[in-house]
């Protein structure tokens, strides 16, 4: 804790010694006393604004997660199907995800969807991508002898390859829940006029710099909180089920 608030106190002076060296306007660079107060006058609609972008966050979060674990199952499943996928998987992610942004407003048009649709797309890869190279690092050994004994594929993907890939999901998982909340900004800043991202770009309109940084500040809270969230969740089911 102590490390913690050392860092936030260093951050806070530099933040601070680098607008009186550098004197900057407030409209570039608003101090921290000016972002703490834009918090303040404006936390009501800060925290309308965090609950919209968190909803979004979360319902694309779970089926970003839900879509990308059970495509790597079912990749794991063929390896005709991993071989046609993977390099689609692969070049899917040389797409730049903002570029997607006025595309998804376009066809979902401007309400929660378009940024549920980003949030999912962000998830899916590193969740797909995690869960399936667990599948195929299962034991050479162990699927052996379950063939061996007769067991279908079916129960081998459900009783060995699954259990096996579980910590590689949870990477996945973590990783994404980190990632989740850029998706629905990036979705408000194209097309939305409600949550975190439509905030700062209305601000930014009026010249509104210090309410831009009091709204960044929420966001980059919320996401450290649910990431952790996410994290203690996953730690808890291992546990509680022996992984």
């Amino acid at each position: 804790m102590r490390t913690v608030l050392a860092l936030v106190a260093t951050v806070l002076l530099l933040w601070q010694g680098a607008i009186w060296m550098a004197g900057m306007p407030p409209f570039l660079l608003p101090s921290p006393g000016a972002v703490a107060q834009a918090l303040w006058l404006n936390r009501a609609e800060i925290a309308t604004q965090a609950g919209f972008t968190l909803a979004e966050v979360m319902l694309g979060f779970l089926l970003g997660s839900a879509l990308g674990a059970a495509l790597a199952v079912a990749m794991g499943f063929s390896d005709r199907l991993t071989g046609v996928l993977r390099p689609i998987l692969t070049f899917s992610q040389t797409i730049p995800v903002f570029a997607l942004a006025p595309i998804l407003t376009l066809w979902l048009g401007f309400g929660m969807a378009p940024k549920v649709a980003m949030t999912v797309l962000i998830v899916f890869f590193p969740v797909a991508s995690a869960f399936l190279d667990g599948l195929s690092r299962t034991p050479q050994a162990a699927l052996d002898l379950a063939q061996v004994m007769g067991a279908s594929r079916v129960r081998i993907m459900r009783h060995l390859r699954i259990p096996a890939a579980l910590p590689a999901l949870a990477t996945g998982l973590r990783l994404a829940a980190v990632y989740a909340p850029i998706g629905a900004v990036i979705g408000e800043w194209v097309g939305g006029a409600r949550g975190l991202g439509a905030l700062m770009i209305h601000a930014n309109g009026r010249m509104k710099t210090d309410l831009v940084f009091a709204a960044l500040l929420v966001l980059s809270l919320m996401t450290v909180i649910f990431a952790r969230a996410v994290a203690l969740a996953l730690a808890r089911l291992w546990r509680r089920y022996g992984v």
